[in-house]
């Protein structure tokens, strides 16, 4: 069984700045037991670093309207049977079960704060300047925040396809973004920015070889990397290959959107 020593250890061997802000990524349940769960994670981050974020993403706010903008990689008019149990944005709603419950112990966290957007929102402790920079028009300036303080990207027992941080350098490279809509108390709201598919971005990690911190921490491998190199290496794959980091499933409606966009160029 793991314990609060054990990821202490395996994050001072990540030989991070504690200064260094850091947006986090994870599966409890890769580690094996964990002694104390999440808590125990928490609390071991927590006494590594002064500022740390998670991605507190929450999927069961859209809304599949009628009509919308074209090669928006969604089927408009199919969500009769969804849009019913469509939940309405508020502060305090849990992340999308795919975020993993790390990401919803910090959000109940006391010390926690959380960002505005209702399906792309973030939550983290000291993180409150980074969090209030986030806008529905630009859900991802958060990590162009973190960038300009030096920080680093931490994968506690996931790979890159977790890595949310892509996102944004695949944004800055020009690539094909999306319109989404949030069910809110004040109606639905329009969200622009919405990402693409993650299934392809493990093709990132060989270019990230010399920059990636790796320890063995259970079952599970802990990996970090500054985000100024992940986001450079991403914006220099899709200025080299248009298609770099999409996914190779035929029926991916998003990757297949952003084919049809770099055609059309």
């Amino acid at each position: 069984m793991l314990t609060f020593r054990d990821f202490i250890t395996g994050l001072r061997k990540l030989d991070i700045d504690r200064s260094r802000p850091i947006i986090a990524h994870a599966s409890l349940e890769a580690f094996g037991e964990v002694h104390g769960g999440a808590d125990t994670v928490l609390g071991a981050l927590s006494s590594s670093f002064n500022t740390y974020i998670m991605p507190a993403f929450t999927f069961k706010t859209m809304i599949t309207p009628e009509l919308g903008p074209a090669a928006n990689a969604i089927t408009y008019g199919s969500g009769i049977d969804t849009n019913r149990v469509v939940e309405f944005y508020r502060p305090d709603i849990p992340p999308d079960p795919s975020m993993g419950t790390l990401a919803e112990a910090l959000r109940t966290h006391p010390k926690a704060a959380r960002s505005k957007h209702p399906i792309l929102s973030f939550t983290g402790i000291n993180a409150r300047p980074i969090l209030d920079v986030q806008t529905i028009q630009e859900p991802f300036l958060p990590i162009n925040t973190l960038m300009n303080e030096e920080g680093w990207v931490l994968l506690l027992g996931v790979d890159q396809t977790a890595n949310t941080s892509i996102y944004y350098g695949e944004k800055l490279a020009g690539r094909k973004q999306f319109v989404r809509w949030a069910l809110t108390p004040k109606g639905v709201v329009s969200c622009p920015g919405f990402p693409g598919c993650s299934d392809g971005f493990e093709a990132v990690s060989p270019r990230l070889a010399d920059a990636i911190h790796k320890v063995e921490v259970g079952e599970a491998i802990m990996q970090a990397m500054p985000l100024v190199n992940l986001v450079d290496s991403v914006c220099a794959m899709i200025k080299d290959d248009p298609s770099a980091l999409l996914c190779e499933r035929e029926d991916c409606e998003r990757c297949n959107a952003v084919r049809a966009s770099i055609s059309e160029q």
